[in-house]
């Protein structure tokens, strides 16, 4: 991919290099709660295939009776330091590809939608630190908060994609971010809280994390769309970039992750998809880039 050339983005908040987590909590946990609980939610949300973000937010807000997360005190010179653009590769690659999103973004947003992009900031950090929604551990992956509106990422997940998952590539982790990005577009267009409010009146868990199905298969439609256009408009892409996010998002299916750490796959249980359904919804919107090609909701199914 050529990303190089790429408009790095003022959105990113370097906090690698700060410690374990940056979480100032007593007792070393989040938000209140103890290390061990927190342990314990991470092994829930493996098992279980739900992402550990939500059950230890979840657990948070109990905690502090249904309040919202407390906000990160930081004093001004951290700021300055955080705010500073990256300049090791994985960083630098990382704002490229955020700034290219919000390139792509604010054109076809309001020209597909009529809906205003306002940007996501990302949040690099290693180890663990605080986000909105709780808590933010490296084990949990990537992951997009829509209480702060923003992405979480410790960029030690390249590295494990190649080593546990074996994917290799700077489109696979382009990818990985644009999906992430497209959680922020449907937080944008309204889509989140809307599917938020229906899982919590879900009638059961399986109804629930069918929803939370199509919301991670929009998701990578939205970067398949985002990959679309910025091919359009930069001739990003290069022979084989297509083929590494097709098997990033093969190697990290619900089928293959479930049989990878069970022996077997409870498709009940999926949250993010199959394989196939990633692949395939992907390629819906790189084929298409259009927004709408990516509605998961009107699907009987996906």
């Amino acid at each position: 991919m050529r990303w190089d050339d790429f408009r790095s983005s003022d959105n990113v908040e370097d906090r690698r290099g700060e410690g374990g987590g940056g979480m100032g909590f007593p007792g070393g946990g989040a938000g209140g709660l103890g290390i061990g609980t927190i342990v314990v939610l991470m092994i829930i949300g493996w098992v279980t295939g739900i992402n550990p973000a939500i059950l230890i937010g979840g657990a948070e807000q109990m905690t502090r009776g249904g309040g919202q997360s407390r906000e990160e005190r930081v004093d001004p010179q951290t700021q300055q330091r955080r705010n500073q653009k990256p300049t090791d590769d994985s960083g630098r690659f990382a704002a490229k590809i955020l700034g290219n999103t919000e390139d792509v973004w604010s054109q076809i947003l309001p020209n597909q939608t009529g809906k205003q992009y306002t940007p996501t900031t990302m949040v690099l950090y290693t180890g663990g630190t605080r986000s909105g929604c709780g808590s933010a551990q490296a084990a949990m992956g990537p992951f997009y908060c829509p209480l702060d509106k923003k992405v979480y990422l410790d960029t030690s997940f390249f590295r494990e994609m190649a080593t546990k998952f074996g994917v290799k590539g700077d489109f696979a982790y382009a990818y990985v971010i644009a999906h992430e990005v497209g959680h922020h577009v449907q937080d944008v267009l309204g889509i989140l809280p809307k599917v938020q409010a229906r899982q919590q009146q879900a009638s059961s868990k399986r109804e629930a994390n069918a929803l939370s199905v199509r919301v991670e298969l929009m998701a990578d439609c939205l970067a398949g769309v985002w990959a679309k256009n910025s091919n359009d408009k930069w001739n990003a892409l290069e022979p084989g970039d297509i083929d590494e996010a097709l098997a990033a998002a093969n190697a990290i299916g619900d089928d293959k992750l479930q049989e990878a750490s069970r022996g077997y796959a409870v498709p009940d249980s999926f949250t993010h998809g199959s394989s196939e359904q990633r692949k395939r919804w992907f390629m819906t919107g790189y084929k298409s880039g259009q927004t709408r090609s990516c509605d998961t909701f009107r699907t009987a199914n996906n």
